[in-house]
């Protein structure tokens, strides 16, 4: 008798996960170079990149696509322990080259590229562009995202997770600690961990603590390590939001 699909035991479950993800963006690539400024970031942060998943983002490289070697950039990024798992945008042959090297596919994600897909199109090509994928925009939604809220100081090697709204800390974040979020990260008290608010690209998210201390802080993508963050705010209370694309560290009371 032949075994139905039911008859089998299932060896896997296919769930959905949210991961936190670093994008590299990247302008051009000569090999020497990367590697230089490779080593020079892992240098500035070795613990927040030591086995990091990484996106390569094409949507700002101005280099040839012949230059854009992605099994050597794969090697070298392999050599310092850190794994590129897709690349983000660029152009039919960027893709297609990313593909030969066995790397995912995904959407643009930059503010021109989403203008781009919001067009409306022609009408002799409404018919041609209703079938065509476009990707998501986020709907604004009176509903807003519950705030996950932790009572307990956050110790060395946790990490604590809020993949939707803010993340609440009512206590310590502990040297060699990490906290994640979808939207802005409050902690009442000492921030000596690692702090990485809007995770998911949300560039008007905050980080409020009672006391920096932090030994990396980052907001969608952009971060300062405790050396840069020493220069202003240090041991105080502070907000950190994106102004122009860098971190600044303003008094709670300042906007």
């Amino acid at each position: 008798m032949s075994q139905t699909t039911s008859d089998v035991s299932q060896c896997f479950q296919l769930k959905s996960a949210s991961v936190s993800l670093t994008a590299l963006e990247l302008y051009f690539f000569e090999n020497d170079t990367f590697e230089a400024t490779l080593r020079d970031k892992i240098s500035q942060a070795p613990g927040f990149f030591k086995d990091i998943p990484l996106i390569v983002s094409l949507e700002k490289y101005e280099g040839p696509t012949s230059e854009l070697d992605f099994f050597k950039l794969i090697g070298t990024c392999r050599r310092h322990n850190i794994h590129v798992v897709g690349v983000r945008g660029g152009t039919e042959d960027q893709r297609r080259l990313a593909r030969n090297a066995a790397l995912a596919l995904l959407p643009a994600g930059s503010q021109r590229e989403a203008a781009r897909n919001q067009e409306a199109p022609a009408a002799d090509d409404a018919e041609q562009a209703a079938a065509l994928p476009v990707a998501p925009v986020a709907e604004k939604s009176s509903e807003a995202k519950p705030a996950k809220i932790v009572t307990q100081p956050v110790r060395s090697g946790q990490q604590v997770y809020a993949p939707e709204g803010d993340l609440i800390i009512l206590a310590p974040v502990q040297a060699g600690a990490e906290v994640l979020a979808a939207g802005n990260i409050h902690v009442y008290g000492p921030l000596r961990g690692r702090a990485l608010a809007g995770i998911h690209g949300a560039a008007g998210a905050r980080v409020f603590c009672q006391s920096l201390e932090a030994e990396l802080v980052s907001i969608a993508g952009h971060y300062k390590i405790s050396e840069d963050l020493q220069e202003s705010g240090w041991k105080s209370a502070v907000q950190i939001l994106l102004k122009d694309d860098v971190l600044v560290a303003l008094p709670l009371d300042k906007a």
